[in-house]
């Protein structure tokens, strides 16, 4: 038996040594993998979103009431764009009003493509919430930990989410302290920011103060964690898995127009509308440039809310008030708004370059209104609350 023991005893011992090593790769991942987490997230909706409507006849009051109210609001104020409304999963009403192209005279219709502006801060959000489930990332995590030579020491993700981080305004630095033709993508405002030193206004979690910087900063992240632009990720694991075929990211000077993708007007003397041009910053993403459909925005709202993306203990958390390190409460969760008064009123208004937009949930009565306008249209507010009030006597479910 001696003879034969060495024969035996020391493949083992290599085949052990070799099975320890690979246990030990498994566990500890390397720097290269992580830079590729993006190839590990696979988000596999459990089932397709697909949009429902009401019978006409329990909508056909309801439907005349809203028409009614677009068609005065576009000849009183210049209302040009689209409403949505859907109650317990299904739509109510969805109709446009006025003009796509004013020189032209075209028509708004469904497929026209609106620029979310801040609207669009809830897919980043939700970004940033997908590496978080997937253990990628911490929401103790500062930004230096991903970006060391950012200026702002002791910023968390979670100060970025809910506008507590304190930082200075990119629009500000980006106009005053760029020198270049072409408008600053993420990766150069990025580097802008590190360069310019510009003084932060308070220090992370003081007080709530709206934050685009902040959500350049969480696309930024994205973008270093993933491996992939910011716009290809939400594409892969967000527009895709939702079926939101007309959604899309947009950067100024770096990606093509689509067709049916609208610019912003103004009213100029009060009959002309005048296209508002791109400014230098227009290339960022993140905190604004989301383009969809009212449509493809309510299949978000589906998705989001069914837990096909994130689970529903993550959604909680992005629906829920932040507060500050004094436990002062902020009427803010993570890319979204919530009402001071009421928590079932979670929304988000976006206003940028002729756009205004709206996307608001009454929780309690399972009721989404979508408002999307292209020529600075300035009562949004108003608007949902005459829709939430005209559903809420005219629907006869």
């Amino acid at each position: 038996m001696k003879k034969y023991f060495k024969y035996i005893v020391f493949p083992l011992i290599i085949i052990l040594i070799i099975l320890s090593f690979n246990t030990k790769t498994e566990i500890s991942p390397s720097s290269e993998l992580v830079k590729n987490t993006s190839k590990t997230i696979k988000i596999e909706v459990k089932k397709p979103i697909s949009l429902e409507y009401y019978p006409l006849e329990k909508t056909k009051k309801v439907n005349h009431k809203l028409d009614s109210l677009l068609q005065r609001i576009n000849k009183r104020q210049d209302f040009n764009g689209s409403v949505l409304v859907a109650k317990n999963g299904k739509i109510v009403y969805n109709n446009q009003v006025g003009y796509a192209d004013f020189r032209k005279k075209q028509p708004i219709n469904k497929t026209s493509l609106f620029q979310l502006a801040s609207v669009s801060k809830q897919f980043t959000a939700t970004a940033i919430m997908l590496l978080y489930q997937e253990n990628k990332i911490k929401l103790t995590d500062t930004v230096t930990n991903y970006f060391p030579d950012f200026p702002y020491e002791q910023v968390t993700i979670k100060n970025l989410l809910n506008h507590t981080a304190g930082l200075p305004k990119y629009f500000w630095i980006a106009e005053h302290k760029w020198k270049k033709q072409a408008a600053p993508t993420n990766s150069e405002m990025m580097d802008l920011i590190a360069s310019s030193k510009v003084q932060r206004f308070y220090k992370p979690g003081q007080k709530f103060d709206y934050s685009n910087t902040g959500y350049l900063v969480l696309a930024s992240i994205v973008e270093k964690v993933s491996g992939l632009s910011f716009s290809t990720f939400v594409k892969q694991n967000i527009f895709d898995p939702l079926d939101m075929k007309n959604t899309f990211v947009y950067s100024f000077e770096n990606d093509s127009v689509r067709k049916n993708q609208l610019d912003g007007y103004r009213l100029y003397k009060g009959w002309r509308h005048l296209k508002i041009n791109s400014t230098v910053n227009d290339a960022i993403v993140g905190d604004k440039n989301v383009y969809t459909t009212s449509e493809d925005l309510y299949r978000w709202i589906l998705g989001l809310n069914s837990g096909s993306l994130i689970s529903k203990e993550l959604l909680k958390l992005m629906y829920t008030k932040g507060e500050t390190i004094y436990k002062r409460e902020i009427p803010y969760g993570f890319g979204f708004r919530i009402d001071p008064k009421d928590n079932n009123i979670v929304y988000h208004h976006g206003k940028w370059n002729g756009f205004s937009t709206g996307l608001t949930q009454y929780l309690e009565e399972d009721l989404v209104v979508i408002v999307l306008e292209h020529s600075s249209y300035k009562g949004i507010t108003s608007l949902t609350e005459n829709v939430k009030s005209i559903v809420a006597e005219n629907l006869s479910i």
